[in-house]
């Protein structure tokens, strides 16, 4: 953040503003995030593979396993040639280190469950959205002038909707997304969207279930999830 004039404006830089404005936009036509971790890089594949057919165009694959270097570098490959259009984001990132190795790998953004600073300036160097997460009004602002494109408000099913609406006030214009408490049903995600919230993260419970012999019954779960909440499967 920089100050623009001598009454002090803050201002955020050209690059954040694009970056933010890209994101946002992307995500008001596809505001659900699949969150997920798969030691196997074929069943991690199919995943996503199947979150792709079902409407999908956001994917955070979590870094939360010995494996998950090797299976996000196989799913970034795969992705780049069977599913133009998604972006492949890493998620559970702390450290710098851990940032410039996954988006060398190929990530198309990064998550955290906390605020990194290191983690915000790497991806300002590589040009890639950064999505911290935070909890409390001066966490969530933090993040933001820290260069945030998206604060992620975590675990959010400690706090509820009503904890969105309550921040918009203050906070009208710091894009959110949710992670933790978003359930995979139509209520709980508009509840969320109509808080006030630009995307909603879901881990375990959209993948519930042994989809290994037939990963086109995820893909009809999400594109029915879509449909039932008035978005139409992205082309």
């Amino acid at each position: 953040m920089y100050r623009d004039d001598c009454y002090g404006k803050l201002k955020t830089p050209n690059v954040t503003l694009k970056t933010t404005s890209k994101v946002l936009e992307q995500l008001k036509s596809s505001p659900i995030v699949p969150v997920f971790f798969h030691p196997d890089a074929d069943y991690a594949r199919q995943v996503v593979q199947a979150c792709y057919a079902g409407g999908l165009r956001f994917v955070e694959f979590t870094n939360r396993g010995k494996e998950a270097f090797e299976v996000f570098g196989m799913l970034n490959e795969h992705i780049r040639v069977h599913c133009p259009g998604l972006s492949l984001g890493i998620g559970t990132i702390f450290t710098e280190a851990d940032a410039v190795r996954f988006l060398d790998a190929g990530a198309d953004f990064v998550v955290q469950p906390v605020t990194t600073a290191a983690v915000g300036v790497v991806c300002k160097t590589y040009q890639k959205p950064w999505i911290p997460g935070a909890m409390t009004p001066n966490e969530i602002w933090t993040a933001w002038q820290s260069g945030a494109t998206v604060v992620k408000i975590f675990p959010g099913n400690l706090v509820g909707p009503d904890y969105i609406r309550a921040l918009r006030g203050p906070m009208p214009d710091v894009p959110l997304m949710v992670t933790g408490g978003v359930d995979p049903t139509p209520d709980s995600i508009r509840n969320w969207l109509g808080a006030g919230v630009q995307a909603v993260g879901i881990g375990s419970q959209l993948f519930k279930g042994d989809f290994s012999g037939d990963f086109t019954a995820l893909a009809r779960r999400i594109s029915g999830l879509l449909e039932s909440i008035g978005l139409p499967a992205s082309s």
